[in-house]
This record gives C-alpha cells, sequence and structure tokens, in this order.
C-alpha cells in the first residue's frame, strides 16, 4: 500500500530535497529517498505538507481536475469587510485570471506556535485570522487574493488538503500513514483506515530540526551584518 507522510513545514524551509546555499530544505528534516512531494509551499509558508512514495496518489493529489481542497488559516493586516470576503467567495481578478470562487470567513485567533521570526506589526493597524478554501494550485494564489482585496498577508498556514489534516503535528514533525491505492474504488478516507499511524520524527528529532533552523538563521544574519558597510561615527 501507498505511504504518505504527512509534514509539517516550518517557515523558511524550501519545498526540495536539493540541496541550496545554507537555506534548510525538506532533506534536512526527510530522509525517506522514495517519498515524493505532493503540490508545494513557499518557503515564507507554513504547514501541511503531503509526500508520498506512490506516483498515482501523487497525481491524485496535485492534478488540478481532481480539484482537492487546501484550507490556509491566513493571518492579513486590517480588518476586511463582509463585502471583501464576498470578492474571495465569487472569484478575485488576479494578473493571471479570474479565480475559482473560495471559502472565507473571519477565524477567531487559532491557538499556533509562534513563528520565527515573528511576522511585522505595525500598532496603528490591527490584525485579522481569516479561513480560506482554495480548489487550485496557482503561485502564490492565496497572498494574491488577500492583497487584490486590500489586505496584505501577514502569516500563512495551511491546516488541510482534501482528507488530510495537520493536526496536533508541531513545525518540523511528521506522521506517515498508509492508503490504498488511488485507483481503487472503495479506498477510505485517510482518518478512517484501519492501519495505525506511525510518528515518523521523534520529539529528540523535531528538536534538533529546530536547532538546525535556529542555526541557519544565525549564519543569514551573520551574514548580512558582515556584508553591511562600515559607517564612520555620527553618520
Amino acid at each position: 500500500m501507498p505511504n504518505v507522510l504527512l509534514f509539517n513545514k516550518p517557515y523558511d524551509v524550501l519545498t526540495q530535497f536539493r540541496p541550496e546555499g545554507d537555506r534548510l530544505t525538506l532533506g534536512d528534516f526527510i530522509h525517506d529517498k522514495s517519498l515524493r512531494v505532493a503540490g508545494r509551499l513557499d518557503r515564507d509558508s507554513e504547514g501541511l505538507l503531503l509526500l508520498t512514495d506512490d506516483g498515482q496518489l501523487n497525481a491524485q493529489l496535485t492534478d488540478p481536475k481532481h480539484k482537492q481542497e487546501k484550507i490556509y488559516w491566513v493571518q492579513v493586516e486590517g480588518i476586511p469587510s463582509e463585502a471583501q470576503l464576498e470578492q474571495l467567495r465569487l472569484g478575485v481578478q488576479l494578473n493571471d485570471g479570474l479565480t475559482r470562487p473560495a471559502r472565507a470567513q473571519i477565524l477567531t485567533e487559532p491557538d499556533l506556535w509562534p513563528r520565527h521570526p515573528p511576522i511585522r506589526i505595525r500598532l496603528s493597524i490591527p490584525t485579522t485570522w481569516l479561513e480560506i478554501a482554495i480548489r487550485e494550485g496557482r503561485n502564490r494564489q492565496v497572498r494574491r487574493m488577500t492583497a487584490a482585496i486590500g489586505h496584505p498577508t501577514l502569516r500563512l498556514v495551511r491546516v488541510a488538503i482534501g482528507d488530510y489534516h495537520l493536526g496536533q503535528l508541531q513545525p518540523s514533525e511528521s506522521r506517515q500513514i498508509q492508503v490504498a491505492t488511488p485507483h481503487s474504488s472503495t479506498h477510505a478516507h485517510p482518518q478512517h483506515r484501519s492501519s495505525a499511524p506511525a510518528e515518523s520524527v521523534t520529539a529528540l528529532e523535531a528538536a534538533k530540526g529546530g536547532e538546525r533552523i535556529a542555526a541557519s538563521r544565525n549564519r543569514s544574519r551573520n551574514k548580512r551584518r558582515m556584508s553591511l558597510p562600515i559607517m564612520p561615527r555620527g553618520k
């Protein structure tokens, strides 16, 4: 049976296995070379990422014709009006065309892990959490949609893809499940399958992942400091 790995991608981790300078990638957390990413998540976005060792299932998860619903919790700048939320529900005109109708509603601030680094806050402008569900996958689509209605995205966390949910996974943690083959007409939803989920990342490994994230950011900050010109005192 195909394996699916549910992974909570931390902020600032690239959705790829090949190394890229000193940036963190999936290869720093996932070492099963049989797994392939089913869909992407931007470097500055967090949350649910699916990986599988089955090509047919990968296609089912990523092919737009299957219209898998993806749910995001989105922190935006300002307080959207009902009319602006209705724009998201009807479709927003972007530079690559009109989006499909989305589900959008104001969300009570969720109990999430702190982001490092934290989002930028302007004391004079409040923020709002939204739940946005879409059935397409254009590049940086949710961010562009909220910007189009006048409320830029500050933080974005994907919490569900189809029947797969992030649950209680913390950043850099993952959970492996087995599923029926995608071409089977009788396969069950993931949460109904009889095989018990197996934790594939221990608490120690997750902690080590957090240490790698912190070390990488420290290296990046040091590089930026070294590249800054030395200014004379008083300038």
